[in-house]
């Protein structure tokens, strides 16, 4: 089960996954203000959940805002791919340079994941694979019981995360998409770090920068 929240001026998706067990797992936390965090936290308590991961797909910005947060209530240690600690380390530098005001800076990772990790908590599993591109270490989250996968911002309904930022690159991005994304079965949907869900068959056939 998945429940997701748009948070912070970027409207990010920040996606809760459970199951019957009531572990969950809190992906990309961008709640940024005070009532944001709220919500997040009263949903968990509200369900009766107990959160036993949080994990980044990668760590721009407006994916972190929360991780401070979630880490402090939680007591949960941070888990990202490695190759996105530069942008860890930025954090402060870039919210100067978008002129956002009092962030929390995000903990430092105590976990780092690798590529066919294999994410489980409670009654799930999922399959970590390698998206960089959008970002140097963009991790995609894949739930083959259950048919979909959790992207960042590497695809989007009919569009791609935009790879003009620090450490992004373009051919890249479409490269692993089509490697690890659209090798997936076409029935997969796609909850994407930003916008509308879609399927791996209706990006296949519409997204323009696909075809």
């Amino acid at each position: 089960m998945l429940k997701y929240f748009e948070f912070n001026p970027f409207a990010e998706n920040t996606w809760i996954v459970y199951d019957d067990s009531g572990a969950c797992a809190i992906f990309d936390p961008g709640c940024y203000t005070v009532e944001e965090c709220r919500a997040l936290r009263a949903f968990i308590e509200e369900n009766s959940l107990k959160p036993a991961r949080l994990i980044l797909t990668h760590a721009h910005l407006d994916h972190v805002f929360g991780a401070r947060f979630v880490q402090d209530t939680w007591q949960l240690p941070l888990e990202v791919h490695q190759n996105e600690l530069p942008l860890l380390e930025r954090f402060q530098d870039v919210c100067r340079m978008y002129g956002i005001p009092g962030a929390q800076t995000p903990p430092e990772p105590e976990i780092f994941l690798n590529p066919g990790d294999l994410i489980a908590f409670g009654n799930t599993r999922l399959e970590a694979l390698y998206t960089p591109g959008h970002s140097p270490g963009s991790l995609s989250f894949y739930n083959r019981s259950e048919g979909y996968v959790l992207a960042g911002d590497v695809l989007f309904m009919e569009s791609i995360g935009r790879t003009d930022l620090p450490g992004g690159d373009h051919d890249t991005l479409i490269e692993r998409i089509r490697r690890e994304l659209f090798s997936l079965p076409d029935e997969t949907i796609v909850y994407p770090g930003h916008g509308p869900a879609t399927t791996i068959r209706h990006e296949k056939a519409y997204n323009p920068f696909l075809n």
